[in-house]
């Protein structure tokens, strides 16, 4: 028979209260409650949501794991492009108000709420720049250069758009009312993914002709390289701030990938794998990295799914 202090290192203590900062697996006698506790800890996982009404790629996301909204975007065959929006409560989505402008590689950010999708193609590139107040879409000023496959972070007040297709390292940012330059990216690349605020941003992954790995952060006026992704990929998708964000899906044109990895404001590490690799779908770019979600991508995928982190919890282990 196993001895819990040989396997754990330490006794099973009786105590008053619940002691702090536990590790994984100890286990003690809370005798004022008369129960014993373990921590308990439970892994990192991808779970499946409700499906989008239309499935389609190339399309931009906003908002959280509860309260998500997307739009635009396309399916093949045969190519049609979409100004559909969709908003998410937690479980199911539900369609809202079209964009004014039907368009696919759209880049967004915001909240479901207070939403912000620019750029994009709607057979020549597009510098159109929308709002979403919850109810319906209007137009705004354009992005000072048309692009396409940007990456993207911010709010609807305090927006970032950068990259774009063509290999572009231009950065604007939108002040509520119309676009400045910023910053521009050391290295110039289209189809990669961003999260953060306009003040502190981080770009990832992407393409420059060749499938990157490469991460850099924003200040709010100059972008610095960071530690890179520990997988290459393009058309991927991502969430969180610039100290704690997700990377996940994309792929190169061959493949959609499964890795998930975790940002914390140096390094990538990665954590558990989606169900079902998506390439050119989109994220809640407001949902902290401890629970995103993913929707849509290539093959005309209508499929969801939500992540969370690690829980450290604790739990009794007698039922009295």
């Amino acid at each position: 028979m196993s001895i819990y202090r040989t396997l754990k290192g330490y006794n099973i203590k009786s105590v008053t209260s619940d002691p702090a900062n536990t590790n994984e697996g100890q286990i003690w006698f809370n005798n004022t409650l008369n129960k014993i506790k373990v921590n308990t800890v439970k892994p990192a996982a991808w779970a499946a949501g409700g499906n989008l009404g239309q499935g389609r790629s190339s399309l931009a996301g906003a908002g959280t794991q509860t309260a998500g909204l997307v739009f635009g975007g396309s399916s093949y065959p045969p190519l049609t492009r979409y100004n559909l929006s969709e908003e998410y409560n937690g479980s199911a989505w539900t369609e809202g108000n079209n964009l004014n402008q039907a368009r696919n590689s759209i880049a967004g950010c915001g909240t479901q709420t207070a939403a912000l999708g620019f750029g994009g193609y709607i057979g020549p590139t597009t510098a159109k720049t929308e709002e979403y107040n919850g109810t319906s879409w209007a137009e705004q000023n354009d992005l000072s250069t048309a692009r396409y496959d940007m990456g993207s972070a911010g709010t609807q007040t305090a927006g970032l758009g950068f990259g774009g297709y063509g290999d572009s390292d231009a950065t604007e940012e939108y002040g509520g009312t119309s676009w400045t330059a910023g910053g521009a990216l050391n290295t110039g690349r289209n189809t990669l993914a961003g999260a953060g605020t306009q003040g502190a941003a981080v770009g990832f992954g992407g393409r420059n002709p060749g499938v990157s790995a490469l991460t850099e952060e924003y200040n709010g006026s100059a972008w610095a390289t960071s530690n890179n992704l520990n997988t290459a990929r393009m058309g991927l998708a991502g969430s969180g701030t610039q100290t704690a964000a997700i990377a996940f899906g994309g792929g190169p044109p061959e493949g959609a990938k499964v890795a998930t990895e975790l940002y914390d404001g140096s390094s990538w590490t990665n954590t558990s794998s989606m169900a079902t690799g998506k390439q050119q779908g989109a994220g809640g770019t407001a949902s902290p990295n401890s629970s995103s979600i993913a929707f849509g991508g290539g093959g005309n995928v209508a499929a969801t799914e939500e992540f969370t982190g690690i829980i450290d919890a604790v739990t009794s282990l007698d039922v009295s």
